[in-house]
């Protein structure tokens, strides 16, 4: 058996090379131009990424205050504040990925100064923690669809019957 060779074997070399082989890799001037001219961008959406978290979670607070005071029956007024504190996850939602952005434009504009591999392989780590954010998120949504579908078609059912009787 040592003559026949498998071809459905998996490959034995290292798709990721070691620290070691990819030492002598060198940026060339297009790459480093690329990485120069996205940083002013990576910050500035990161700095409306920040924006927005801030106005959420104020308008989150503020809503659930102004929902607390209101003269509405106490079923609906409840609700209505308590509706608004959903705001504030919804703000750590924003804030998470513009934060991974910002510092990946920082670092990226770090490194354009300092020519420093750490400054490098934490911009590039922001980017691996922003993609595996989102990425994370994108599951959680896609799992929740199917719920809610579901959750739609009972309510719907309900408003129904209930109108019914």
């Amino acid at each position: 058996m040592s003559d026949y060779e498998n071809p459905y074997q998996s490959p034995e070399t290292q798709i990721v090379p070691t620290a070691a082989q990819s030492a002598g890799v060198e940026f060339t001037v297009k790459m480093l131009q690329y990485l120069n001219e996205a940083s002013p961008w990576l910050r500035f959406i990161g700095i409306l990424g920040y924006i927005g978290a801030g106005f959420t979670a104020v308008c989150g607070l503020i809503g659930a205050m102004l929902g607390s005071t209101l003269d509405l029956p106490s079923d609906f007024g409840a609700g209505f504040g308590a509706i608004f504190l959903l705001y504030i996850p919804g703000a750590l939602l924003i804030f998470l990925p513009a934060h991974f952005t910002f510092k990946f434009g920082q670092k990226i504009r770090n490194f354009k100064f300092t020519n420093s591999t750490e400054d490098l392989e934490e911009a590039l780590k922001n980017n691996k923690s922003y993609w595996k954010f989102t990425g994370i998120l994108y599951i959680i949504s896609l799992a929740l669809i199917p719920v809610m579908f579901i959750a739609m078609i009972i309510v719907g059912v309900a408003g129904v019957l209930g109108n019914l009787f």
